[in-house]
């Protein structure tokens, strides 16, 4: 019965009807409220077992402690912001569901402020949403011009990171090696015997398209292969298969880097709709990974960006420039190329 004890044991605190207090997990732990805090905020020596008794009951009733009101004890909030584009791609998704993953692993909740257009003004106006909301670092998702050179004018009393904010960003940068990732699709394509690589290209204002379209440029000059026009898409599946009707004159064509999956899953459908078959005739690739690459017709060859480790490096950048170091560095992760049907024996 609640608010009685058996003989020896801490009286059990009543909460029915009521959040349990920080005074009812003392009572059920038969220690005293400071006790209980030092254990909350990690402050203070408290005994294993007393620390042990401590949890249980924290358990045991399932308290939740303040937030606001540890914050103002601890100076910690507990929380990190986001500034993320409010998109559906792929991409920016998943690099925010990685952020998350990685917070919420180690205990810290998650405030996002989204932007419709990558904006200096619309990004400023975000980090200074999440500074009101006391966060203790911000994490700012940059794959846009605009975003990369509103972080040279990001305030310098938080901790601020980027996720992809261009190779002169003013603030700690983690990143998939955009460029890398683009020279092994277009390498793999070479390998397969192809005089040259087309290459269907992203948007000119997205740093990632910028990275993908050099990495493939530059691996096409280094191996002497000649350089095609770019033909360029918006990320769409329409786009991809506007460019795909384009190429399909083109004669000589047999090989495509496409920027992302979406495009390149246009371009499949314009070359079948051409009388052209992947990869009897030509051989495409992509970028990303999609779920739904694996299933494409034929299996899409793609290059594949790890948005778990990309969440976690990120989320640990931030960590280490909460705690006064990584001011101006660049970290990046590495790709890994997909073979799969779409490159098969032509």
């Amino acid at each position: 019965m609640a608010g009685t004890a058996r003989p020896g044991e801490p009286e059990r605190a009543a909460t029915s009807g009521r959040q349990p207090s920080l005074t009812d997990v003392a009572g059920l732990a038969g220690v005293s409220h400071m006790t209980v805090s030092r254990v909350i905020n990690g402050t203070g020596s408290v005994k294993a077992e007393t620390r042990a008794r401590v949890t249980a009951a924290i358990e045991e009733l399932d308290y939740r402690p303040n937030s606001a009101a540890r914050a103002l004890v601890t100076g910690r909030s507990g929380t990190l912001g986001v500034v993320a584009l409010d998109s559906t791609l792929y991409g920016p998704a998943s690099t925010l569901y990685g952020i998350e993953n990685a917070a919420r692993e180690a205990g810290y909740a998650i405030t996002i402020s989204s932007v419709s257009r990558p904006q200096r003004s619309s990004i400023s106006d975000a980090v200074e949403n999440l500074r009101r909301q006391a966060v203790e670092g911000i994490v700012v998702i940059a794959p846009h011009v605009a975003a990369g050179r509103a972080l040279e004018y990001a305030p310098r009393d938080v901790p601020l990171v980027a996720v992809g904010g261009g190779e002169t960003a003013s603030v700690p940068v983690i990143a998939v090696d955009q460029y890398d990732g683009a020279r092994r699709a277009t390498e793999h394509l070479l390998a397969l015997g192809h005089r040259t690589v087309w290459h269907v290209a992203g948007p000119g204002d997205w740093l990632e398209a910028r990275d993908r379209e050099r990495g493939w440029r530059e691996t096409l000059e280094r191996h002497g292969a000649e350089v095609t026009r770019v033909v360029r898409g918006d990320w769409s599946s329409r786009s991809g298969y506007e460019a795909g009707r384009s190429l399909v004159a083109e004669r000589d064509m047999s090989a495509v880097f496409v920027a992302n999956d979406q495009m390149a899953l246009g371009l499949l459908r314009a070359f079948t709709e051409g009388g052209l078959t992947v990869p009897k005739d030509v051989h495409v690739a992509g970028f990303d990974d999609v779920p739904e690459a694996a299933y494409f017709s034929p299996p899409l060859t793609t290059v594949r960006q790890d948005f778990i480790e990309l969440g976690r490096r990120t989320f640990g950048l931030l960590i280490a420039r909460m705690d006064g170091g990584e001011h101006q560095v660049r970290h990046l992760v590495t790709p890994e190329l997909i073979v799969r049907e779409s490159t098969g024996p032509r």
